[in-house]
């Protein structure tokens, strides 16, 4: 009131997460006699890495120690503390932008990290491959020396290599030629693959002849598929690198400096070129191809490392397949950029080889899908003392069942962090991570919240609104969630149309529209209500597909699971149809239900047991392939009556 400015500190602690801390409301109390202000909302960027923070020793080590303020609109000064925060959080994905455009190409930012970690373990495989630093470069740049003048004339290079050493070598040297990397989901069909080539334009695929022979053991026959495109084989490839070259290039790489490597030997491109397309899990129709750019992916990986937090001492499991959004950024590129030693096994549903690596490699954080974390519960051969030094245990990709998560603590000790994001994400948009105890206050900072995802990753934000007008919902209103930050896709390849419907800019910003319903605490906490799509019209009502599998689950075996589709009924419009795997029988589920008391409306209709629920190769459960099954088993079943 006297006309000063004043600055005010909401958190009141510096943080000891690298996530925004609670806003107090003590603010609230010393505006609400306020008259004539405003309250001009700011972010600072950069402070984490500061030696004066919180963060780790690694994290302090960091090369960038760029720091940015950015400054918001103003809003009212008796706004609330959860407004305050909103504010800031919008304010963040500015800040992280212009961050984002400083940024390196990702090949740029591996070799100069590879440089730096040199002759400590940088990756290891279960094939007994294990690789340094100064040797991870001298295999990628041989690679790509050998397939540079093949490749001259294609930009989009398919991808069919496991979760390897020899994967990541692939990878980054189809990068450092300046090429669009398109890793191929090999679980999604013949059909999807072949569409993926057709919108992807991709004539030349780098693939391994052993993984391709695995994959046709499995039931997963390439053969049509590759014989529409010009076959690169890794192992030809190798056959092609003399031992007096390899060493040739292993001195140079431990001679020159990283500059030098990076001039004689990776293309420059610009950060807003295509460094990835992915294609969507099509769990809801035909498979889209995401481009993600080495802005989003470079920026997606600042993100994540914020909250991760690395330690020396860290080394982190690599199992989910490449052509997966989680398994290429966070389990591929980051550790290569960061500096972090992964150990790869190309069986994510394999606990007992997991954690055979896991011990073997002193393994100290693992991301998975809760449908692997099922698996690794369930395996007996895999013991709790194989995953003794965890410290950090992420879900992503799909929802985290409360009965998941409670077995995976009993046996192994840890706590599950549950994540959420997008393929169209890059795919990190939010994380639960552990709360700490600040010494000063004896207090926590919270960091999860159990039923959540969490809150934003730094430099994102969520926008709840609704899903006809796009006006934002207050605090605790459920909605559509969009996602705004530096990770947001370039765009869907060849579809400029369907990349409109889902991107929507506000303020300055864009928004990814997810197409999940959802709502945001007080805290900034997001909960997942379930997909729009995933909602049936029963009698009128809408009925959540998810809630109802959830309220159900709870009833199951530790080896069953279901599915729920929803189907035109003429009496009701829609119907529910439940599928069952495992051990128990459809009448005594029917029974066991009764006695949950449930809404009317969220009992099915029909119930079929089947062999396995569909499912895709990332392990999440396929709604397509479910509701295809439930309408092919009523049918049959009316029929016959």
């Amino acid at each position: 009131n006297a006309g000063e400015t004043v600055a005010l500190f909401p958190e009141g602690h510096l943080s000891r997460n690298g996530h925004l801390g609670t806003f107090q409301r003590g603010f609230e109390v010393a505006t609400k006699e306020a008259q004539n202000a405003v309250i001009i909302p700011f972010y600072l960027r950069g402070l984490w890495e500061d030696n004066f923070s919180y963060a780790s020793q690694k994290m302090k080590r960091s090369k960038s120690k760029d720091i940015s303020v950015s400054f918001g609109s103003t809003i009212d000064v008796h706004s609330s503390a959860s407004e305050v925060k909103k504010a800031v959080f919008d304010l963040s994905v500015k800040s992280w932008k212009v961050y984002a455009e400083t940024l390196p190409t990702l090949q740029k930012a591996w070799i100069q990290t590879s440089k730096d970690v040199g002759s400590k373990l940088c990756m290891a495989d279960s094939t007994g491959v294990e690789v340094n630093g100064n040797r991870f470069i001298t295999g990628t740049l041989m690679i790509a020396n050998a397939i540079k003048n093949r490749l001259a004339e294609s930009q989009n290079i398919g991808v069919l290599l496991p979760t390897s050493v020899g994967g990541s070598m692939g990878n980054m040297a189809l990068l450092t030629l300046g090429k669009t990397v398109v890793n191929l989901n090999y679980s999604s069909g013949e059909e999807s693959l072949i569409h993926a080539l057709k919108i992807a334009n991709i004539t030349k695929v780098l693939a391994s002849k052993q993984f391709v022979t695995k994959l046709k053991a499995k039931g997963f026959d390439l053969t049509s598929v590759l014989a529409e495109v010009e076959v690169l084989y890794l192992e030809d490839v190798r056959e092609q690198m003399s031992r007096v070259k390899s060493l040739a290039m292993l001195t140079l790489v431990k001679l020159l400096p990283a500059s030098v490597l990076s001039t004689l030997f990776i293309k420059d491109v610009n950060v807003d070129n295509t460094a990835a397309i992915l294609f969507s899990s099509g769990s809801e129709g035909t498979p889209k191809g995401i481009e993600l750019t080495h802005k989003n992916m470079m920026g997606n990986i600042k993100q994540a490392i914020t909250l991760i937090n690395p330690h020396d001492s860290d080394v982190m499991l690599g199992t989910l397949p490449i052509f997966h959004s989680f398994g290429l950024t966070v389990t591929t590129l980051l550790p290569l950029i960061e500096g972090i030693p992964v150990v790869c096994h190309p069986d994510p549903t394999d606990g007992f080889g997991i954690g055979k690596m896991a011990a073997k490699y002193e393994a100290t954080m693992l991301f998975a899908t809760a449908t692997f974390f099922r698996l690794y519960t369930r395996n007996k051969k895999l013991s709790p003392l194989m995953f003794r030094n965890l410290r950090m245990v992420i879900a992503g990709a799909e929802k985290l069942p409360t009965e998941i998560r409670d077995a995976f603590k009993a046996k192994f000790g840890h706590d599950i962090y549950e994540g959420y994001g997008a393929t169209e994400t890059t795919p990190v948009a939010s994380i639960n991570i552990p709360d700490v105890l600040m010494q000063d206050t004896w207090k926590p900072q919270v960091g999860h919240k159990i039923g959540t995802v969490g809150l934003p990753v730094p430099g994102s934000s969520f926008k709840i609104v609704d899903p006809e007008s796009f006006e934002e919902l207050k605090t605790g209103e459920e909605g559509m969630i969009l996602i705004g930050g530096t990770q947001i896709m370039k765009g869907y390849i060849g579809d400029p149309e369907k990349t409109a419907s889902v991107i929507k800019e506000i303020d300055g910003i864009r928004w990814y529209i997810t197409g999940d319903k959802g709502r945001i605490d007080e805290d900034g906490f997001l909960t997942i209500v379930d997909r729009y799509s995933r909602f049936a019209k029963v009698a009128g009502e809408m009925v959540s597909l998810g809630l109802v599998e959830g309220e159900i689950a709870k009833i199951l075996g530790e080896n069953d699971q279901i599915a729920i589709a929803a189907l035109p009924d003429e009496k009701k419009g829609e119907k529910l149809v439940l599928l069952l795997e495992g051990e128990m029988e459809v009448d005594a589920l029917q029974e066991d239900i009764k006695g949950l008391r449930l809404n009317p409306l969220f009992v099915p209709s029909e119930y079929y047991k089947v062999e396995e629920l569909p499912k895709l190769g990332t392990g999440k459960a396929d709604f397509k392939g479910a509701k295809r099954v439930a309408s092919e088993l009523s049918k049959v079943t009316h029929n016959e009556r």
